[in-house]
């Protein structure tokens, strides 16, 4: 399935504007994302990353997101939600899992924490739909990701935004963004096992 045609088509058939909930794991992922999705959609970005290996970094990423959001001229409201840090979230949900490979098990796990954490928060704040920035990434499974998103849909019966926002020259526009907007561009996912 070409998730960036699902998405387009969903976007031509909205009869009025909308409230988005955007799972976000930094700003450079996020910058083209919100560029292309604020025209459409009064968007909350949700910071929600357990898997971050520091807390440290976890507040540098949400700085630069909140950065950004400021500095970026949009055409509807964006604001950024931080569900706070809680790593061993994360390592509990990847136990026996510390020796998978990247984009693994491991990762999915990851992925359907994140995930399922926005649909929740989605669902009880009476959002119109959720989504993820993590679709951007030239490095992980957009079918992967929306698949997740379509079960997590289903469960909590809050829209799933499906994308796949590297294509179009997503993912190279974020890059543009990102110098433009001299974001910190960090070299790894986020968790212990990626920076190793």
């Amino acid at each position: 399935m070409n998730y960036s045609i699902v998405l387009e088509n969903t976007l031509k058939n909205l009869d009025s504007k909308k409230k988005l909930l955007l799972h976000a794991c930094c700003a450079p992922c996020s910058s083209y994302v919100i560029e292309y999705l604020t025209n459409y959609f009064d968007i909350t970005i949700l910071y929600y990353n357990p898997n971050i290996d520091t807390s440290e970094e976890f507040n540098h990423r949400l700085s630069e997101l909140e950065r950004f959001v400021k500095e970026f001229k949009t055409k509807n409201k964006v604001e950024v939600i931080s569900l706070g840090y809680n790593n061993k979230e994360y390592l509990d949900v990847v136990k026996g899992l510390e020796q998978e490979k990247e984009g693994g098990k491991r990762c999915i796990e990851c992925f359907k924490l994140r995930l399922e954490a926005s649909a929740l928060y989605a669902k009880e704040n009476n959002f119109d739909y959720f989504t993820t920035t993590l679709t951007i990434s030239p490095l992980k499974s957009s079918k992967l990701l929306n698949e997740i998103g379509h079960d997590l849909e289903n469960k909590y019966h809050i829209k799933y935004l499906y994308s796949d926002f590297k294509k179009k020259e997503g993912y190279k526009r974020s890059i543009v963004l990102s110098h433009e907007y001299n974001l910190y561009r960090q070299d790894y996912c986020g968790c212990k096992f990626s920076k190793r």
